[in-house]
């Protein structure tokens, strides 16, 4: 009997610890990061503004080849959807355009599993010579509690997928 009271504390405390820990993590979330691209910053532009590249450089699109997706709307303008469900990697949910700028592509992305939530993904370029660009892509939200204890692991989860993502498009944009 004594053991499982002991069992019994360990678990409370391991469900106290992150409980008592999202009452002071903030509740919004912003993960950036930059690469630059030898091109001109026209030529990258022109080419992240249509979601449907995503498949070239995308980690979270290739999560799964054989993934379902679902086009709305004129892509590379706002109103676009790409629609997507996946394997249990890639999830279900879809992204839309909500403004296209000079050097600036605004995407709101809805998960709807596995979990659901609401972020939004912008992308910039920034001409740095004529043959120079440098692309931010971002992803900031808001978690409620107690989710957003796991804020305190954005930067780490979501940063890598952001960095190979922007490396994969450097290759991609250099290549060509």
């Amino acid at each position: 009997m004594k053991i499982l009271k002991i069992i019994g504390l360990i678990i409370a405390v391991v469900i106290a610890i992150p409980l008592n820990g999202a009452l002071f993590v903030k509740k919004d979330y912003v993960v950036e990061r930059s690469i630059i691209i030898n091109k001109p910053k026209a030529d990258v532009f022109n080419f992240v503004r249509y979601l449907k590249n995503q498949d070239q450089y995308s980690k979270w699109v290739n999560l799964d080849p054989a993934m379902k997706k679902e086009f709305r709307g004129t892509d590379g303008q706002p109103g676009f959807v790409y629609a997507w469900d996946g394997n249990s990697d890639a999830g279900q949910g879809e992204q839309e355009i909500k403004n296209v700028g000079d050097g600036r592509l605004d995407v709101e992305v809805r998960f709807l599993r596995p979990f659901e939530s609401v972020a939004q993904a912008p992308m910039t370029t920034e001409e740095l010579s004529p043959t120079q660009t440098r692309v931010k892509w971002a992803m900031t939200g808001k978690s409620g509690y107690p989710m957003n204890f796991m804020n305190l692991f954005m930067d780490g989860m979501i940063g890598k997928d952001l960095e190979e993502g922007l490396t994969n498009l450097k290759r991609v944009m250099e290549a060509s």
